[in-house]
């Protein structure tokens, strides 16, 4: 597609999202209430259950089939040694992700979910026939010289995703969860964060992989480099991701518009991920009601960032793998949540006295 028509695509897409049901949510929250509990007792899951309502348009939508998408992209901010990991470690975990060794394929197996691996953006040649390759880049540019990607390559990324999405969802997976590899990635998603979110360099970067104190400084002069050299624009969500993002990050933007498109709950993994869903909360935010946040990462800006976007996290583990395996883990609440909405009692069926 020309870039015209991937404007065009994008803008499409984000017009045709669903207006959120607000009565199909109520109506669950009433029956929450007429259950044999008091009101609000079951916090949080409670209020999903009535998010999923909302979502689907349905009282208690059928979420069994479930996939996770895992994109991967390398990114050349690596070569201002922002990383304890080498870039080589993106491809190898990607054939990892695709043999079923990794946490990610063992959570999902737990919870009955598929892993999706895209490649995005790796800097390899990479081959196995349950690989989806979507390569718009052979890694990204070195943010902190220039821009990481052209336009066109960015919208190429946030299409691809769309059409993933799209296809998964026609398939019958009804619900997403989002998640990432690509060393160097904390890094663009700090500077994303920053721009976005108007966090400080100090404040929206972190340790990702276990760098040191010599590292993180100069992983927050190289965020303060690359916004200056690149000068994102703000008001323009495409054009930050493209000067400091990376593939896999637009790519999971994306998913995050398709599965709105397509009326299907997506949950938010780690600080990678909701740096993709904050530029979807700016480009469409529309999207914003089918998001869900996984849990709070063990990145310390990742609250913060949470808060930014307006999500609250449904677990804290002080996790920050990525991968997807914190949005995988709550697969099992929103089962919990759906759960116990269509198989509890009523106060008037179980012949219970209603307070």
């Amino acid at each position: 597609m020309a870039i015209e028509e991937l404007e065009q695509k994008l803008k499409d897409v984000i017009m045709s999202i669903p207006a959120y049901d607000t009565d199909a949510a109520e109506r669950a929250r009433r029956h929450s209430d007429q259950l044999t509990k008091p009101p609000g007792s079951l916090g949080k899951l409670e209020e999903m259950a009535a998010r999923l309502a909302g979502i689907s348009g349905k009282l208690w939508p059928d979420l069994s089939r479930r996939a996770v998408i895992v994109m991967a992209g390398d990114h050349g901010v690596c070569e201002e040694g922002v990383s304890a990991f080498p870039s080589a470690v993106t491809p190898q975990m990607v054939m990892n992700f695709l043999h079923g060794g990794a946490a990610v394929n063992v959570l999902a197996r737990q919870a009955g979910a598929e892993v999706v691996c895209v490649d995005m953006g790796v800097a390899a040649e990479l081959s196995h026939p349950d690989l989806i390759s979507r390569k718009v880049v052979y890694g990204t540019a070195n943010m902190a010289k220039g821009a990481a990607m052209s336009r066109e390559q960015t919208l190429q990324a946030i299409v691809a995703g769309i059409n993933i999405a799209e296809e998964k969802a026609k398939q019958g997976i009804a619900l997403f969860a989002t998640g990432e590899m690509g060393i160097g990635n904390t890094t663009a998603s700090a500077a994303i964060a920053s721009v976005l979110g108007g966090l400080s360099a100090e404040l929206a970067v972190g340790r990702g992989t276990g760098t040191g104190d010599e590292a993180l400084m100069r992983k927050i002069e190289v965020v303060r480099k690359a916004i200056a050299v690149n000068e994102p624009n703000p008001g323009d969500p495409v054009d930050v991701l493209a000067k400091v993002g990376g593939a896999e990050i637009a790519g999971l933007a994306g998913v995050m518009i398709g599965a709105a498109a397509n009326r299907c709950p997506v949950v938010i993994d780690g600080y990678i991920s909701s740096a993709a869903a904050l530029a979807v909360a700016r480009l469409a935010p529309g999207a914003l009601p089918y998001m869900l946040a996984s849990h709070l990462s063990h990145e310390h800006a990742h609250g913060a960032l949470l808060e930014v976007i307006g999500l609250s996290p449904i677990i804290h583990l002080e996790m920050r793998l990525g991968e997807g395996t914190g949005a995988v883990l709550s697969f099992h609440l929103i089962d919990a949540a759906l759960q116990l909405m269509t198989e509890m009692a009523t106060f008037d069926s179980a012949g219970v006295s209603k307070g």
